[in-house]
């Protein structure tokens, strides 16, 4: 990887307001502010984004889940009770903005005069809403969560263990996804905009971004009636395809066609297996996996992970270890890549944007700010009376 860092970063120039708590809206406004573009984050007076209290653990005076997604923005502490705060923050909207990001409770930004109105006065604005259950249908005034859309979408049907209570995703795939689903509509509005000098207002939602996780089990579903099972690690329409306790640890084995297959009943030392007409197609094998399964896990639990990783990658079978955290971290392609990224005074080391150009990943430019750090800067003598939790 190339440890120059680009001169001119993708959005350099652009300003965009973040209306935005949690994790969604923020983590993609954070991915507009490692892109380059100017990111005013807009923040109660009294305690800001409820996210800096998420914790323990804390870190540099706020919790760690805020500040690993509040990177490369300014933060402005605004009380929108304030008439004259708020008619302050509708001005630099509309005379600076290029992009606003909001995903508060249903309806507030309407009742604000935050909401895509402000476009009348501003028609190159780019308007995203990142809402709870999407814009329309009965549902669409309700909040949301991402462990609550990894249930209502579906998700955690299918995730976990056949037989065991329901598992929800580690990572928040939600929150996350449908910020970075929001991201992706907004650069598809720039284009756009460049073409005709237009902006727009782009909606897209947690539920939605549910549905789209489930692209793959409903089409499963449509195919053949049939809701999907709890699988475990495995793939429910590959076998063999899934975690093996070997003597020491576990090591996810992925044969996902028949050479594949193949390959791996000769590193396990059964060959025949490959002929056996349980196991002959993948369709075989997965209707008998079960059976295959047990076969699989007699044999790697034989030897260690390591020993295994060794004889398998040989064979050209793809595996990997279940690695912990500390382990990711450490790992020799984790640092070749430089991802975990230190901010320019050192206080902070973060997930770095998984995005390069010619070479070059977007550099660390500021450390996330501490509530309200921006506001004399943004808005210098607006009115921000303090008042209650807005959001």
């Amino acid at each position: 990887m190339n440890q120059r860092h680009p001169s001119h970063l993708p959005l350099s120039g652009l300003v965009a307001f973040e209306l935005g708590h949690s994790v969604a809206a923020p983590y993609g406004a954070q991915i507009l502010g490692e892109l380059g573009a100017r990111v005013i984050k807009v923040e109660n007076p009294e305690g800001g984004d409820d996210a800096r209290k998420w914790g323990p653990p804390f870190w540099h005076d706020a919790a760690a889940a805020f500040q690993c997604l509040n990177r490369d923005k300014q933060s402005i502490a605004v009380d929108l009770k304030d008439p004259s705060a708020l008619a302050t923050l509708r001005r630099l909207i509309v005379e600076q903005a290029d992009i606003v990001l909001q995903n508060m409770r249903p309806g507030r930004v309407e009742k604000l005069g935050l909401d895509a109105s402000l476009r009348r006065d501003n028609p190159r604005l780019i308007y995203c809403n990142l809402g709870a259950f999407g814009k329309v249908g009965p549902m669409n005034q309700r909040p949301g969560y991402d462990p609550l859309m990894q249930a209502f979408g579906g998700i955690m049907s299918i995730t976990g263990e056949e037989g065991r209570p329901p598992v929800r995703v580690g990572p928040s795939i939600i929150d996350m996804a449908a910020g970075m689903w929001s991201v992706i509509g907004i650069l598809a509005a720039l284009n756009r905009r460049a073409a005709t000098g237009e902006g727009c207002e782009v909606d897209t939602s947690l539920f939605e971004t549910a549905l789209a996780w489930m692209t793959v089990p409903s089409a499963l579903y449509a195919a053949s009636g049939e809701c999907q099972r709890r699988t475990g690690s495995e793939a429910a329409m590959l076998a063999p395809y899934k975690a093996y306790k070997a003597k020491d640890d576990y090591i996810v084995i992925a044969a996902g066609n028949d050479n594949l297959f193949r390959r791996l009943t000769q590193a396990l030392g059964k060959a025949e297996w490959a002929d056996d007409p349980r196991f002959k197609t993948n369709g075989d094998r997965v209707v008998n996996r079960a059976t295959l399964n047990d076969m699989v896990d007699q044999v790697v639990g034989t030897a260690t992970r390591a020993q295994w990783v060794e004889r398998l990658e040989k064979a050209g079978v793809p595996c990997a270890p279940i690695q912990a955290v500390d382990e990711m971290l450490a790992h020799p392609q984790t640092r070749a890549l430089d991802m975990v990224q230190r901010s320019p005074d050192g206080r902070f080391a973060v997930m770095g944007l998984p995005l390069s150009f010619d070479g070059m990943r977007p550099p660390f430019r500021a450390s996330p700010p501490a509530l309200g750090q921006h506001t004399e800067e943004v808005m210098g003598g607006a009115p921000r009376r303090a008042a209650g939790n807005e959001d």
